[in-house]
């Protein structure tokens, strides 16, 4: 944050604000002593003209009165002295004239030509005449040519008996003295109000900081706590409001640097459970834009957050042909997702939440991703399986029930057919019997239960060379069995009956498959602290796409002939659950007219071991 320059500060603005409110009142109080004062000046100077003027009046009026014409000379001549003697230097002009009107005498230094014998029409002297009173008429003008303000007047020269005017007296009296007090003391006042506003300024200058430093200080400290710093505290300097702020400010830090503690306590967790959750969680806002993605969602989905971060759910997810708008997802619930590519089988299961402010208004969603692709997997299994072995046993079963009621209406009794059907149902019932035990060995191997291993020390190529020698014993003269077995001593720690039952089946489906004249290889060789076991055939092979299905349950490449030869389709499957309960590892390679291999480990007996028994 940029620093604040003092033409922008509280500082200059609190100066500002002291120095109108002294202009404030110092324009009041001077607007009201200044009109006080010039009313006050201004009735002074009447007075003291009006009362000169009422001793010249009284003066002339005792001339006026002695039993003389006006056109007298002596009474021309006693006015005009009486004008002379008048002393007065404020009165710039005056003239006395007889009841006509006419100039009796007459004081004005301004005009050199004199006017004595004029008759003037004044309406000011016309009113004196006219109406004849005690009382000076007067009011204030403006001199055209020099501009000074003039108190203007007239009196009527009254008789004895105050009813009749013998003349008049007309004065103009130059008031310049008078304002020019008044602008003297304007400017000591204007002077006056200069130095107050500069102290006034100083004054501020000094309270203002007094006020700005505290407030300062909060800023500077609400910058550091903007950071995330709330280790330090504000100076509180006394126990006025600004004091109290400070006192409030420091209690908000305390309660920031808790809640932020208790915020971050929260964030930590809430980053450790969408870290370590198996599941994936995306939040987003009203929109569906996305705004939060853990770990195991970016795996999910294949695209880091900040791939995907403000883009729409519904893209990220290809919800497009089951959602026309984002608002529709809190009706779906859940729904299933399928990400699968050509290499790699992927089904996530979306279930969705919506976020609620505390208006209770929608402000976000969040989804949660599993994946149920093993899950899918295991479910078709097993409706597969469940399939399969309806499928088993019913052809037994459909089998068994035909020679039945064959026998049921009358075969029986016939001595060639009879014991035929009977055999075949035998054989049917053998087929079953032996179907339901592959069923109950794989199901307690599966579940891990108690698969009644009894391990011994046994060297495996002599083990292995009699199982083979069992299997030449009986096998076709068109069959040839060659063995690459190792000369060292293999031991291993296995159950030999179960162990057995695992190479019966293979070299079996070894010796089923192979064709006439063709020849099956036994090898047994240490490979990496193991003991590989492997059987090959020159059979018809399979395509490379279901050489890994062999190993489950009820799988036959060739259906029909499996079912000829009499096999369940567990064997395998069974081979495979035993195998793994030694620790060990099968798997097959085929290819299409060249036969098929199946291999196994076995963990070999290291020597230590052998030399410690």
């Amino acid at each position: 944050m940029k620093k604040v320059s003092f033409f922008q500060s509280v500082r200059l603005k609190l100066i500002v604000v002291y120095i109108l409110l002294l202009l404030l009142g110092i324009q009041v109080i001077g607007a009201y002593f200044v009109d006080k004062l010039e009313e006050q000046l201004e009735e002074n100077f009447t007075s003291s003209i009006e009362g000169t003027i009422r001793s010249l009046t009284y003066s002339l009026q005792n001339s006026f009165q002695l039993d003389r014409d006006e056109t007298d000379p002596s009474l021309k001549s006693d006015v005009q002295n009486l004008i002379q003697d008048f002393d007065e230097s404020d009165i710039q002009k005056l003239l006395v004239v007889d009841s006509n009107g006419r100039i009796i005498a007459e004081q004005n230094e301004e005009l050199r030509v004199s006017n004595v014998g004029k008759k003037v029409l004044i309406p000011r002297i016309t009113s004196a005449l006219q109406l004849p009173s005690s009382e000076s008429s007067h009011d204030i003008r403006q001199d055209g040519e020099t501009g000074n303000r003039l108190l203007v007047g007239a009196t009527s020269i009254l008789s004895s008996n105050e009813e009749q005017a013998l003349g008049a007296v007309y004065y103009q009296a130059d008031m310049s003295e008078v304002y020019g007090q008044l602008q003297t003391i304007n400017n000591i006042f204007a002077t006056g109000a200069v130095l107050a506003i500069t102290i006034t300024a100083l004054l501020g200058i000094l309270v203002a900081r007094t006020i700005t430093k505290p407030l300062s200080a909060m800023r500077r400290q609400a910058l550091v706590m903007s950071t995330g710093d709330f280790s330090q505290k504000v100076t509180v300097h006394g126990n006025d409001e600004i004091g109290q702020l400070g006192i409030a400010f420091n209690d908000l830090t305390e309660k920031l640097k808790l809640s932020q503690a208790t915020t971050e306590g929260e964030r930590r967790k809430l980053s450790s459970v969408l870290s370590n959750m198996s599941d994936g969680v995306i939040a987003t806002d009203r929109l569906g834009a996305v705004t939060l993605m853990n770990a195991p969602a970016s795996k999910l989905i294949g695209q880091s957050f900040y791939e995907v971060q403000g883009q729409s759910l519904i893209d990220i997810l290809e919800l497009s042909d089951q959602l026309n708008d984002i608002s529709e997802i809190d009706s779906i619930g859940s729904v299933i997702i399928d990400l699968s590519e050509d290499d790699q089988h992927l089904l996530l299961k979306a279930n969705f939440s919506v976020v609620q402010d505390e208006n209770e208004e929608m402000n976000g969603f969040i989804t949660v991703l599993s994946d149920v692709t093993e899950q899918e997997k295991v479910e078709q299994e097993r409706r597969e399986f469940v399939s399969n072995v309806s499928h088993e046993l019913r052809t037994p079963l459909t089998t068994m029930r035909s020679y039945i009621e064959a026998l049921t209406d009358g075969a029986w009794q016939d001595k060639e057919i009879a014991p035929r059907f009977l055999d075949v149902t035998q054989n049917e019932t053998d087929r079953m019997i032996r179907l339901v035990n592959d069923l109950l060995q794989l199901s307690k191997m599966e579940r891990k239960q108690d698969t009644g291993l009894f391990k011994e020390k046994v060297d495996f190529v002599p083990f292995f060379d009699h199982i083979i020698d069992r299997f030449e014993m009986n096998r076709d003269e068109n069959m040839n069995h060659q063995r690459e077995l190792s000369k060292q001593h293999l031991y291993v720690w296995i159950d030999k009956d179960k162990i057995t039952q695992v190479l019966d089946n293979v070299i079996s489906n070894a010796i089923k498959y192979s064709p006439e004249g063709g020849t099956i290889t036994f090898q047994a060789q240490p490979v990496n602290k193991h003991l590989q076991v492997s059987i090959s055939d020159q059979g018809l092979g399979m395509p490379s796409d279901t050489v890994d299905k062999i190993f489950d349950r009820f799988y036959r490449v060739d259906k029909a002939r499996s079912r000829e030869m009499g096999g369940t389709g567990l064997g395998l499957a069974i081979a495979r659950e035993i195998i793994e309960a030694h620790h060990g590892q099968i798997w097959a390679k085929s290819q299409e007219g060249k036969g098929t291999t199946v291999f196994f480990t076995l963990p070999l007996i290291s020597q230590k071991r052998r030399r410690r028994k």
